[in-house]
């Protein structure tokens, strides 16, 4: 199973934010009508069908408005849930359940829904070699959440940040351009500064400018917004080990066409910017005085 590689200090830190837009001014409808004393259980539901995804976040922010809150997580992240099952339980102070509910259920809901689409698309491509990848379309803040959803859903992650990869876009193309470069200078010039370990990937939109991109050394191609039967000729040509990848215009209706052309990856925005949100509830069970 895929990990959250996240630290405790990065994790509280996201997980603070969020509270902080919440309950920052206090939780003034529990705080004046919950006793303080009265004690309670409630379940974490799934109301869809989907992939689950963000139970250890979940249950830090529950942990994280009260330490005394106890969490017991019943279905593992990545299993596929239906209505109706009981994803976690916690047990303690209602008032403290009822402050982080929201929050909690914000980045259980989220996750769950960028996992679900992952599978979705995932599962359309089964049975051939392309791989499903998100892009850096995330939500400012959440990325490191957001993409270990897509992992958890069965893709695979694009770059996490802008160090990772020199990828070379149409408006790197564009500034360059107007300085009397050739794509295939530009590419030669990436692959010679590259620092050590680092691939160069260039962004086309045509076969001739796929070609001047082989020439130049690049070791991806990215086949932006080109139909399936555009990208397969091109494809054809590349040689080993320079690798593919398609991105732009790409739907649930079109992505088995275009992992068919032969790409070997499909790159995603939706997967985190499109994604709906998994339906799941929290459902408090009746409570008793402590």
């Amino acid at each position: 199973m895929n990990k959250l590689s996240l630290s405790d200090k990065q994790l509280a830190k996201i997980i603070d934010s969020a509270l902080a837009e919440d309950v920052s001014q206090g939780d003034v409808t529990s705080e004046t009508l919950i006793p303080a004393e009265l004690t309670g259980k409630a379940s974490l539901r799934a109301r869809a069908k989907g992939i689950l995804a963000g139970t250890e976040v979940a249950g830090r922010v529950f942990q994280r408005v009260d330490p005394s809150l106890q969490i017991e997580v019943l279905i593992l992240d990545g299993t596929k849930i239906k209505p109706g099952d009981t994803i976690a339980t916690v047990s303690g102070k209602v008032a403290s359940i009822l402050k982080a509910e929201r929050t909690a259920l914000n980045f259980l809901q989220r996750l769950s829904g960028t996992a679900t689409l992952t599978a979705r698309y995932v599962a359309e491509v089964k049975g051939l070699a392309t791989r499903i990848l998100d892009t850096r379309k995330t939500t400012p803040g959440l990325r490191i959440l957001e993409k270990y959803a897509v992992r958890v859903g069965g893709g695979q992650n694009h770059r996490l940040h802008l160090g990772d990869m020199m990828l070379i876009k149409d408006n790197h193309l564009s500034a360059l351009r107007a300085t009397g470069m050739s794509l295939k200078d530009i590419v030669a010039e990436a692959k010679k500064k590259a620092p050590p370990g680092i691939k160069v990937e260039v962004e086309v939109g045509t076969a001739q400018e796929a070609r001047e991109a082989i020439a130049g050394g690049a070791d991806i191609i990215m086949l932006d917004n080109m139909s399936p039967e555009e990208m397969r000729p091109v494809v054809s040509q590349v040689p080993d080990p320079i690798k593919t990848e398609a991105s732009g215009g790409i739907n649930l209706d079109n992505v088995r066409a275009v992992a068919e052309s032969g790409v070997d990856f499909i790159s995603i925005g939706a997967l985190t910017h499109s994604a709906p949100a998994l339906d799941i509830s929290l459902e408090l069970e009746p409570a008793t005085g402590s």
